[in-house]
């Protein structure tokens, strides 16, 4: 059982896949070493915050409009909420970006001295706090057509203006950070152009139909987040001044080869949720342990053939495409890509979880996962990319195997245990006191 909608964002995926690499590809080729990991340190701010914060929510809306659907229940209430909870987010998130980049070194450590690029940060919180809002509503309602088209159209319209900066031989990063952190907003308007009954009315949404476990769900992917990019920051942070720093930028690229597994999966993820909400407000057990398990394999299968590749071709897929600057050895791609195959694994059945309002207990895998790779990268080796390696491998392995052991002891219980259908059905018999 591969979700409805897995091709339709598929499609998105693999236009929005194709024109990151040829955005990072640009990027490295027209900035210096220390520019190029400058900017990519943005990158990690940005797809660490964005998603850690307003996926959470983009799940939600997609979970109980999904949910909502299924009982004949209108879900622009709910779209509502998310909007109001997601904007105040957004106001915290920046005023405390400014405030930390005003009284400490980030700028001059992490942005080598570039101050433009905190202002891209918080601009591009704005523009991805939109864009993961509209992609909940296409999900929850079943378009995943209009979702793989934002996804396609970011993209596409963050890979444009960069190809005349690099014939123009800009050597800014401010100017690809602007690349970065617009584009999402355009996406969304391109997207929902001639969509309507996305927020069709319906009884009045309590906090608690989104923020019930809304604390949990946000620190497991804050925490998912952080293990995601873990190996970019744990080699930044133990990079030694010199030469360590420099070649961070090899490993930055060595990362983004074994993340294709990752791009891969996230077709799969985004029509997962809604899927498995839909399958455990009908009560329907067989359907959702076996589509969970298919799925499981589905992942394995793109795990391994991430590792293979990635050992065999990696890095000289990576001098043809980033040029004769990059250098790291196929050791390192196979071990950066055996981690992001345990990874998604782990996102896979947090998903799980998480339709059965496991978010507690997804939450705290992802604490462990995070918990194996500190310790792991302390003690697994002094050299800088292999303890990293290992420490990915750790931690998202800890992290996939808490997951496992935490669905099947909720799953057992049966799936419509705890399932948002109790809550679905009491808001259509009377509002809940909001």
């Amino acid at each position: 059982m591969v979700p409805e909608g897995t091709f339709a964002v598929g499609a998105g995926l693999a236009i929005s896949g194709v024109t990151t690499y040829g955005f990072q590809i640009l990027a490295f080729r027209g900035l210096s070493k220390q520019d190029y990991a400058a900017l990519n340190a943005l990158w990690v701010f940005v797809f660490v915050l964005a998603p850690g914060v307003f996926l959470p929510l983009e799940q939600e809306v997609g979970r109980a409009v999904s949910a909502r659907i299924v009982r004949g229940v209108g879900g622009g209430p709910v779209i509502r909420r998310a909007g109001l909870l997601g904007g105040a987010f957004t106001v915290l998130l920046g005023a405390a970006i400014l405030v930390l980049s005003s009284t400490t070194e980030i700028v001059k450590h992490k942005f080598n001295g570039h101050v433009g690029l905190v202002v891209c940060l918080v601009v591009a919180l704005i523009t991805f706090g939109v864009e993961y809002l509209a992609r909940g509503a296409f999900a929850g309602v079943g378009r995943f057509g209009a979702y793989g088209l934002s996804l396609g159209a970011e993209g596409v319209i963050r890979l444009l203006p960069c190809i005349p900066l690099a014939i123009a031989n800009v050597t800014n990063p401010l100017w690809y950070g602007l690349c970065l952190a617009v584009p999402p907003l355009l996406a969304t308007g391109i997207a929902m152009y001639g969509q309507t009954g996305l927020a069709l009315p319906g009884p009045p949404a309590p906090w608690s139909e989104l923020s019930s476990n809304l604390g949990f769900l946000l620190g497991g992917s804050l925490l998912a987040q952080v293990l995601s990019y873990a190996p970019f920051l744990g080699a930044q942070l133990l990079a030694k001044p010199g030469h360590q720093r420099t070649i961070v930028a090899d490993f930055i690229v060595g990362l983004f080869l074994s993340r294709i597994p990752i791009l891969l999966f996230q077709a799969v993820q985004a029509a997962l949720l809604p899927k498995l909400s839909t399958l455990v407000s009908a009560g329907r057990d067989s359907e959702f342990r076996n589509g969970v398990r298919t799925l499981v394999l589905i992942v394995a299968g793109i795990g391994v053939l991430g590792v293979v590749t990635g050992g065999s071709v990696g890095p000289f897929a990576g001098r043809i495409l980033f040029g004769h600057k990059f250098n790291l050895g196929h050791a390192d791609v196979a071990l950066l890509a055996a981690g992001s195959g345990l990874f998604i694994l782990a996102l896979t059945l947090s998903q799980a979880l998480i339709a059965l309002s496991g978010h507690r207990h997804a939450m705290t895998a992802w604490f462990g996962g995070l918990l194996a790779f500190a310790v792991a990268t302390e003690f697994a080796s002094h050299a800088l990319f292999l303890r990293v390696e290992i420490g990915s491998i750790a931690g998202a392995g800890v992290g996939a195997a808490l997951m496992g052991w935490f669905y099947l002891s909720r799953v057992s219980r049966g799936v419509a245990a705890g399932s948002l259908a109790s809550l679905v059905e009491q808001i259509v018999e009377g509002p809940l006191e909001i």
